[in-house]
């Protein structure tokens, strides 16, 4: 589906409709405005140039099929169609209206729903086991561990920002579909952060007794604070029940080792996420099986098709669900023309 419209074809579709996009870090388009606004106006006008017809404000109250067609009630109208493309979101961001009632209108269809859980939230810490309070604002590159029954299911690597009620950023946000999918199945997930992304215990204990050697005088503080902002090292020694002041020379091997294993396995006591209201994506919906890659059609229920997050599929931060978005419409879309020219 992703290879039937790619990113190329995203940009080529929206500089024709008059939003050139520029790319950012990390492969992100952004419009060259940098408005949201921009884009949707240039939708709209392409909808309208096209001879779309758009009913806004009328909330789709059921979807029953009725004689080989579709009944789709509103509070105003009922609406008789042949054919119908489900495209009504997840849960994420609910009042923008994706509140999950296309997986109602799926499984009364005759879908298979995966049960859903947010993807891309913030995740919220323990307050009593956690350090994030006095951070709240600071952002740092770190690279996150999530170990679910014991083993390291998986590890991302990216910039953590701390907050009053725990922790959001890029990194933070990637890894909160990972917990909260290990959560949902009743498996034991823990998430820790490595200050030295990449590097395990043994290099780091090791360049903490470089650094003693070369500079006896530098104290814990002032030298951890080369790796981590200022008050990050702070919080953490302070949590570490270590003196900041000590000098490398008079650091003690215990408490070096200590911190060396606490700064590439520090502890992230999640207790939830912030919830769909604060998620950027939903995992879970209806079923890929249920779906014809080749046009996303149903293939359970004939003329229904089905595209976007309301299905099974979810991305890491970066534009990739827009994506998912764009290519899974432009394949229903097509399939319906060409069986509307056959017709």
């Amino acid at each position: 589906m992703l290879r039937a419209f790619p990113v190329a074809d995203t940009v080529r579709f929206f500089d024709e409709i008059g939003v050139r996009l520029h790319e950012e870090a990390g492969g992100k388009l952004f419009p060259v405005t940098s408005r949201a606004r921009d884009v949707l106006e240039a939708l709209l006008r392409e909808a309208r140039r096209v001879g779309a017809q758009l009913d806004a404000g009328q909330r789709v109250l059921e979807i029953d099929r009725v004689a080989g067609q579709f009944r789709i009630v509103t509070p105003t109208q009922e609406v008789i169609a042949s054919h119908l493309v489900l495209a009504t979101g997840g849960q994420a961001l609910p009042r923008s209206g994706s509140d999950g009632a296309g997986y109602a209108f799926a499984a009364r269809l005759g879908h298979t729903i995966v049960p859903a859980t947010p993807a891309l939230a913030p995740l919220v810490l323990d307050a009593a086991d956690a350090v994030h309070a006095a951070l709240s604002g600071v952002a740092h590159d770190v690279e996150l561990s999530l170990r679910v029954d014991g083993t390291i299911a998986m590890r991302l690597a990216g910039a953590l920002l701390w907050t009053h009620f725990g922790i959001s950023g890029p990194v933070a946000l990637n890894a909160s579909r990972h917990w909260l999918r290990a959560q949902l199945e009743g498996r034991a997930a823990a998430l820790t952060a490595n200050f030295y992304p990449g590097r395990q215990f043994d290099a780091v204990d090791d360049e903490w007794q470089a650094r003693a050697r070369s500079a006896p005088r530098a104290s814990v503080h002032a030298t951890l604070s080369t790796i981590v902002p200022a008050s990050v090292a702070a919080s953490l020694l302070r949590r570490l029940e270590i003196d900041g002041a000590i000098t490398l020379a008079h650091l003690a091997r215990e408490d070096r080792r200590r911190m060396a294993r606490a700064l590439v396995e520090w502890p992230l006591p999640v207790v939830a996420s912030r919830g769909y209201t604060f998620a950027e994506a939903t995992a879970g919906g209806v079923a890929l099986a249920e779906i014809d890659a080749a046009t996303m059609r149903s293939r359970v229920c004939p003329g229904l098709s089905i595209v976007g997050e309301v299905l099974d599929v979810d991305g890491r931060i970066g534009g990739f669900n827009f994506q998912w978005a764009w290519s899974s419409g432009f394949v229903a879309g097509r399939a319906l023309a060409k069986g509307a020219a056959r017709a």
